[in-house]
C-alpha cells in the first residue's frame, strides 16, 4: 500500500502502519509491522534505480533527507549515485586495509618477511602452520586492531591443553606477528598476546622423547639391516654416521670424497645463514655402505626412491616397524651419544661436534674454529667397531683413502 504525502514528520512515521510513504525528491520509507527502510529512487540514462539509505532504526528522517540531497547532487553532476557510492566504499576499504589490515594479511606479510631467515623458506619447519591451523580460522578476517586477548584465548583454548606444543608455537608466533605489526606502525599492542597467554594458564606438558634403541642392542640390530634396498642401506649409514635423517636420506655421491662426506648446509638443522657445510668422517663400515650403494647405483642419490628423488622418512621407519624395532631413526643419534657417555669413548666436545651440535657462545666459537675432524675419525671408527662387534683397536684413518 502506497501513500503519497509531500513531507513526512517524525510523529507520522511513528504512528504509520505498514506501507510506502513518500517524502518528496525521490525519498520514500517502506515500512512493515516491525521495521522500515529508506529508499532513494532516481532515474539515469532512462533507467530507474532504487538506492537503499539504511533502516529506520539506524537512520532518522533528517539523516535520510541529508543523504537524499547528497546523492541528488551527485546525480546532478552526471554520475550514477549507486556506482559512485560503490567506488567510494571500495576506496575506503582499500585505505582501511592499508591502515588497519586483517590479521591474516599481517600474518602473511610477516611470514613473507621472515622467510629468508627460515630453512626451506619456512616450509621445512612449518613456521606458518600453527597460525594457519588454529588462529586464522577464528581471527583471520578480523581487523588486527580490533583483536582482544579474549579473542585469542577463545581461539586457542580448544588446543591449549590437548595439543600444547603446537598451541605454544601458535601463540609464540602470534606474538612475533603483533610485535612486527607494531613496528609497521599499525594500531596494535603486542601485550595483547601476552595477556591471552596469561589467561590460557600454565600447561604441564611432558616432552615425549623420541624412542631410541639402547646402545647395547645396536650390535644385535645392525645385522638385521643387511641386504640391498635404499631404506636398509640408509639406516645402516644413519647409525654409523649419527647424522640426522634429512642429511642421510638426501646424501649424494658427489658429496663424498674418499672417506670424507660433506653434508651441505641446506640439509643441516639450523636457521638460514647460520649453519655451514658439515664434514663427516666415514668409518670402514660406512665406506662399505657407500660401496654397496655404488654397486646398485641408479641415480645421483646414495639412497634413491623407486620413483624419483631420495627415499622418505616414512620408508626408512617402515623397515624398523617390520623388524618390530621400537626405536626410531632419529633415536640412533641418542644411542650413539649415550654409548659415548657410558663408555667414555671420547670427550664431550668431540661427541657433541660429531652430532653437529654448536658448542660455546659466539665469541668462543670465533676462536675455536676447528671441527675436530681427526678426533672424530677415531671416535666414529670406534663406534663402527662396536656396531659391527669388531675389536675396538683403532688406528686414525685421516691418511686412508
Amino acid at each position: 500500500m502506497s501513500r503519497a504525502r509531500n513531507k513526512l514528520t517524525a510523529m507520522q512515521i511513528k504512528k504509520a502502519g505498514p506501507g510506502t510513504y513518500q517524502d518528496g525528491g525521490g525519498l520514500s520509507l517502506k515500512k512493515t509491522e516491525t521495521a522500515g527502510k529508506w529508499i532513494y529512487r532516481y532515474s539515469i540514462s532512462g533507467r530507474r534505480r532504487d538506492m537503499g539509505l539504511g533502516t529506520l532504526a539506524d537512520v532518522s528522517l533528517s539523516e535520510a533527507r541529508q543523504q537524499r540531497d547528497k546523492w541528488q547532487a551527485v546525480l546532478g553532476s552526471g554520475k550514477d549515485p549507486i556506482a559512485e557510492r560503490d567506488r567510494l566504499l571500495a576506496a575506503e576499504m582499500a585505505e582501511l586495509d592499508r591502515q588497519d589490515p586483517t590479521l591474516e594479511e599481517v600474518a602473511r606479510t610477516v611470514f613473507e618477511a621472515r622467510k629468508a631467515g627460515l630453512r626451506g623458506d619456512g616450509e621445512r619447519g612449518r613456521w606458518f602452520s600453527p597460525i594457519q591451523l588454529y588462529v586464522l580460522p577464528e581471527l583471520g578476517e578480523r581487523r588486527i586492531s580490533e583483536i582482544h586477548q579474549k579473542d585469542i584465548h577463545k581461539a586457542l583454548s580448544k588446543v591449549w591443553r590437548s595439543k600444547p606444543p603446537t598451541a605454544e608455537k601458535a601463540i609464540q608466533r602470534l606474538g612475533i606477528i603483533f610485535k612486527q605489526a607494531r613496528l609497521m606502525g599499525l594500531d596494535v599492542d603486542p601485550f595483547t598476546v601476552d595477556a591471552a597467554k596469561h589467561m590460557l594458564g600454565e600447561v604441564r606438558h611432558k616432552t615425549q622423547s623420541i624412542a631410541a634403541t639402547p646402545w647395547q642392542e645396536i650390535p644385535g640390530l645392525y645385522p638385521k639391516l643387511e641386504g640391498l634396498g635404499s631404506s636398509r642401506l640408509a639406516l645402516r649409514f644413519l647409525i654409523l654416521t649419527a647424522v640426522r635423517g634429512m642429511g642421510v636420506r638426501g646424501a649424494r655421491f658427489d658429496e663424498i670424497d674418499g672417506d670424507l662426506w660433506t653434508v651441505p648446509a641446506d640439509r643441516i638443522k639450523g636457521r638460514e645463514g647460520r649453519v655451514d657445510d658439515f664434514r663427516v668422517p666415514l668409518s670402514s663400515e660406512a665406506m662399505k655402505v657407500v660401496e654397496e650403494a655404488k654397486a646398485t647405483r641408479r641415480s645421483d642419490y646414495l639412497f634413491p626412491s623407486y620413483r624419483s628423488g631420495c627415499i622418505t622418512d616414512v620408508a626408512v621407519a617402515k623397515v624398523l616397524n617390520q623388524l618390530g624395532e621400537a626405536g626410531r631413526p632419529h633415536g640412533f643419534r641418542t644411542s650413539f651419544r649415550t654409548w659415548v657417555q657410558d663408555t667414555e669413548a671420547s670427550s664431550y666436545d668431540v661427541a657433541e661436534t660429531a652430532l653437529g651440535h654448536i658448542l660455546g657462545n659466539k665469541v668462543e666459537r670465533s676462536y675455536a674454529r676447528s671441527d675436530l675432524l681427526d678426533q672424530r675419525r677415531i671416535l666414529m671408527q670406534k663406534w663402527s667397531d662396536f656396531v659391527t662387534s669388531t675389536e675396538a683397536k683403532v688406528i686414525p684413518l685421516h691418511g686412508v683413502r
